[in-house]
């Protein structure tokens, strides 16, 4: 008799988990825009890295890993990727409204999911996700445009995001989520010298250490372990399929937090690109599946 409750209860909790996740992300991407002024993206991308992989290091540590040569380089380019997707981002939402910076950096799992395969079906999934980023990047001056440039550093994360899918998969097929703890602390030490080149002595003001040890919190420890765990309860297939409404849990939270409004056409947009993920998830082959990761 309590199969069936225990059953739904075993669905509802990662699911719940995946949830507080992804809100749990773009809440601290929000948090992260009340630093730019201050030390701007480059030192908030630094401080987050730095601080997460303090986190890391001491829940995980990955110091006793033992890695070949090639698990190595696997590790040190998807750190590389981790960094630069993180940058690129904050970058991107100096200029872009949240929801559309994480539509568009989306198109780089969705790429990974649609290169794995080669049937038809994908080629309507590839063409909705076009008229997507075409209703987001409209030439022309219309009620729509958006920066240009923020949008490029948006489709630039989402390159470093199938990166770090690509190379994470081989870095973590042996240790897991211990490489991801070292992949982070790589992402610290590339983008650090970027951040202190930028802002300087900024970084060490006391008063924004507390809102960046916020952010590296809510937007990499807490989720990335939040993921870890639906994801060992959840398939790939279902995992990817409910990481797809992130773009627009992040449209939400940047018109909560940030009071961003979107037009009618790229709230259209948005769920073109979320519909094409999720159909390419539904309808990739399973030994295809891909798992996507936080930002």
């Amino acid at each position: 008799m309590n199969t069936t409750p225990r059953s739904l209860a075993g669905i509802l909790f990662p699911v719940g988990l995946l949830l507080i996740a992804m809100l749990s992300i773009q809440s601290g991407a929000s948090l992260a825009k009340s630093l730019f002024p201050l030390i701007g993206a480059q030192g908030t991308t630094a401080l987050r890295l730095i601080f997460a992989s303090v986190i890391m290091v001491l829940l995980l540590r990955p110091w006793r890993v033992r890695l070949d040569r090639a698990t190595l380089r696997s590790v040190i380019i998807y750190g590389m990727a981790l960094g630069g997707m993180n940058l690129l981002f904050y970058m991107s939402v100096r200029t872009v409204p949240l929801g559309i910076a994480v539509a568009l950096e989306f198109t780089g799992p969705l790429a990974v999911a649609l290169l794995a395969s080669r049937r038809l079906v994908d080629f309507i999934w590839i063409a909705l996700a076009v008229t997507g980023l075409l209703m987001l990047i409209p030439l022309g001056h219309t009620d729509a445009a958006i920066d240009l440039t923020g949008a490029a550093y948006a489709l630039g994360a989402g390159v470093c995001w199938a990166l770090y899918i690509l190379y994470g998969q081989k870095a973590g097929a042996e240790h897991g989520v211990q490489t991801a703890a070292l992949g982070v602390v790589i992402a610290a030490v590339f983008i650090a010298p970027v951040g202190i080149v930028h802002a300087g002595s900024a970084l060490l003001n006391p008063a924004i250490i507390p809102v960046a040890l916020g952010v590296a919190i809510l937007s990499t420890a807490l989720p990335y372990s939040l993921e870890m765990i639906a994801l060992t309860r959840l398939p790939a297939r279902t995992f990817g399929t409910l990481m797809s409404i992130e773009p627009a849990i992040a449209a939400l939270s940047g018109l909560i937090f940030l009071s961003e409004m979107l037009t009618n056409t790229q709230w259209l947009a948005i769920l073109a690109i979320i519909v094409a993920s999720v159909g390419a998830t539904l309808t990739m082959r399973r030994e295809a599946a891909v798992a996507i990761p936080a930002d």
